[in-house]
């Protein structure tokens, strides 16, 4: 399914054809087939779109906050009438089953601009301190470098802020899903969205991403994805001293307090890190369990696990899908055997495909028992469909354990009571705590501490990243 134009680049309200560049395979996760290629941008694709995006800046920043609600008003009508559309280049690119896609991946992006909407009708842009004015101001023409995950959550959870606070932006989505943000283009262009103010140039990071995030005319650089890429983004920011937002990496603890329902905690913690083939950033892949517990929690995981079918993300019904490409599904691989190899226990999965899938990038539901939090499937981010159990002897060490970790995304708790989840839930490092298997929540903010990034996104916090403060001082 690749229908759409992937040879140009939509600046300032106009497809532009993107000329002699290389192009990227666009492969089916499912398949291993090549279902299109798309054009690689270049630097002076970048200098085009930003320099669109700057001149559109002078007269949407000055939109009032009523134009604005009545264009987001406009983008969700829109959008919410290509929901089927997007939902299916999704599974094509990166492997979501359809029920995902048309359940969770699609419709997030929605959630962003309806939450974005709400939290713009209610958010104060202008307050009398004393004798003074301070108002909040759009900071600019933003960048924006998503991941192929999430694609769609992931591009609306900044282009809605963005749009809400008057800002402009140039979009470089993952060349491994580009037709979801074409159709996002074609979304924001229908709903009226001014020449300029949305730019879109696929390309991959060293090309295009490198350069929005260098380039001296963009304010606003916000980025997710790895850690690694992370750093080298900021940077190469550093040199404009341009605002810097970052969702990276996680490593998320699960921690099951002695009191919780042990059945249902195993089992809700294995489900969430098999959504999406364990390709969510905030996967709680670190599952604490009471050592006393510990052998219960195996079997109970072991049991989850074997009862999830893996298949085709076309097909009907319930089924987890492949991985979503070929690098990722070879470093899953990898570290399934440094677990194998450090000793931990292996009580579900493993290596290679599941039974009867000779292709597509297909992992295996895997399960590792005794894992110690020194162990490398322990500490580094696996990103697939991957859970570690490790035993813990008090309450006080299940804290240390959790918070014992490079990255600080989000953390689990489950619990016998809301008290006792609380208590432990305070003291994680992570920017968002599941407390009794809550789910996500577009008006809670979402972002890390540690290395898992910087600023926040969703809620009025991110709203709030788009703007500057300034304050107008006025004689007595």
């Amino acid at each position: 399914m690749m229908p759409l134009d992937l040879g140009s680049f939509y600046i300032d309200g106009e497809w532009v054809a993107a000329g002699d560049v290389p192009t990227h395979a666009v492969v089916n996760p499912a398949t291993e087939e090549v279902v299109g290629r798309v054009s690689l941008g270049t630097k002076a694709h970048v200098d085009q779109a930003v320099a669109a995006a700057r001149r559109a800046f002078a007269s949407f920043s000055q939109t009032s906050r009523e134009e604005r609600l009545a264009l987001l008003e406009r983008v969700a009508d829109a959008y919410a009438a290509r929901l089927p559309e997007l939902a299916g280049s999704i599974s094509a690119e990166m492997g979501a089953p359809m029920g995902l896609a048309s359940a969770a991946q699609a419709p997030a992006g929605l959630g962003h601009v309806l939450h974005a909407t709400e939290v713009l009708r209610a958010l104060p842009l202008e307050e009398v301190r004393g004798r003074n004015l301070i108002v909040r101001e759009p900071i600019g023409v933003c960048g924006f470098i998503t991941p192929w995950n999430w694609p769609a959550n992931q591009i609306m959870c900044k282009v809605a802020p963005a749009l809400a606070a008057g800002c402009t932006m140039v979009l470089k989505p993952s060349e491994m899903t580009p037709s979801n943000a074409v159709i996002i283009a074609e979304i924001l262009h229908a709903a009226g969205v001014p020449r300029g103010v949305f730019n879109l140039v696929h390309g991959d990071g060293p090309g295009v991403g490198a350069a929005l995030a260098a380039h001296p005319d963009i304010d606003l650089i916000s980025f997710t994805g790895s850690t690694r890429a992370g750093v080298l983004v900021a940077k190469a920011a550093a040199d404009s001293v341009k605002r810097v937002t970052q969702e990276l990496g996680g490593k998320s603890p699960n921690v099951v307090l002695a009191d919780a329902d042990l059945e249902a905690a195993v089992r809700h913690g294995v489900a969430t890190v098999l959504r999406n083939s364990g390709q969510s950033c905030n996967a709680p892949t670190r599952m604490l369990v009471p050592r006393a517990q510990h052998d219960e929690a195996l079997r109970i995981a072991a049991s989850a696990a074997a009862e999830v079918q893996v298949g085709d993300p076309s097909s009907e019904g319930d089924v987890m899908g492949p991985v979503s490409n070929k690098n990722q599904f070879d470093k899953i691989q990898a570290l399934i055997q440094a677990g194998l190899d450090e000793g931990a226990t292996l009580v579900a999965g493993g290596l290679g495909r599941p039974e009867g899938l000779a292709r597509g990038y297909y992992v295996r539901p895997t399960i590792f028992g005794g894992v110690r939090n020194d162990m490398r499937i322990a500490r580094e981010e696996i990103f697939g469909p991957v859970l570690c159990i490790l035993p813990y002897d008090t309450e006080e060490e299940a804290v240390a354990i959790a918070n014992d970790t490079e990255y600080g995304l989000s953390a689990y708790v489950q619990a016998g009571s809301p008290e006792s989840a609380m208590r432990v839930g305070r003291q994680l490092r992570a920017g968002q705590v599941h407390l009794n298997q809550a789910p996500a929540d577009f008006s809670a903010p979402f972002g890390g501490y540690k290395q898992s990034g910087n600023g926040r996104e969703w809620g009025a916090e991110g709203l709030l990243e788009f703007f500057e403060t300034k304050a107008l001082l006025r004689p007595a």
